[in-house]
């Protein structure tokens, strides 16, 4: 890394500090897993919301009269967790690739009230185009091909259950 003389921005400000410190992070680290191991927290936030949708879904079709009903809005209401679970990952990941892309970085040296802008380095600038493309935007690519797949499971579930509801 360059000396702070180079480059004004305090350690923990710099992006690809940031980056660092994301990667490290439990939650945000999950993101770059693949296979079941990605899916694996998914299906555990499903199963745990299941069981807070499934009575509430209970009390607008009860399951021995309307199963069907019953189960597509509890699925329905079980997939939100789940699905803002990924948005929150893609939301930080997204924002640590726009850090490492922007020419000009914005930082503070010792409060709110002091906020100045570093125009980055041709290095610096390099450096970081390449911690996104060859690390950052694959997991942004495979963060928004999730959200897109979960979107459409809830939106199915959702449709589903609204078209069962009247054909009753």
């Amino acid at each position: 890394m360059e000396s702070p003389s180079v480059c004004p921005v305090p350690l923990e400000q710099r992006p690809v500090n940031e980056f660092r410190e994301l990667t490290e992070s439990q939650y945000f680290r999950w993101a770059t897993l693949r296979g079941w191991d990605f899916f694996k927290p998914l299906a555990i936030a499903f199963g745990a919301s299941f069981v807070i949708s499934a009575p509430t879904s209970a009390a607008s079709y009860p399951i021995a009269e309307a199963p069907l009903e019953w189960f597509l809005i509890a699925a329905a209401g079980a997939c939100l967790i789940p699905f803002l679970m990924l948005i929150r990952l893609y939301l930080g990941w997204n924002y640590i690739r726009s850090r490492l892309l922007d020419t000009k970085i914005f930082y503070e040296e010792s409060g709110w009230y002091d906020g100045q802008t570093w125009e980055k380095t041709p290095d610096f600038l390099n450096q970081d185009k390449l911690i996104v493309t060859y690390e950052v935007q694959p997991v942004v690519k495979h963060l928004q091909q999730a959200i897109v797949f979960a979107g459409g499971v809830l939106f199915g579930l959702i449709i589903a259950s609204i078209g069962w509801a009247f054909l009753d």
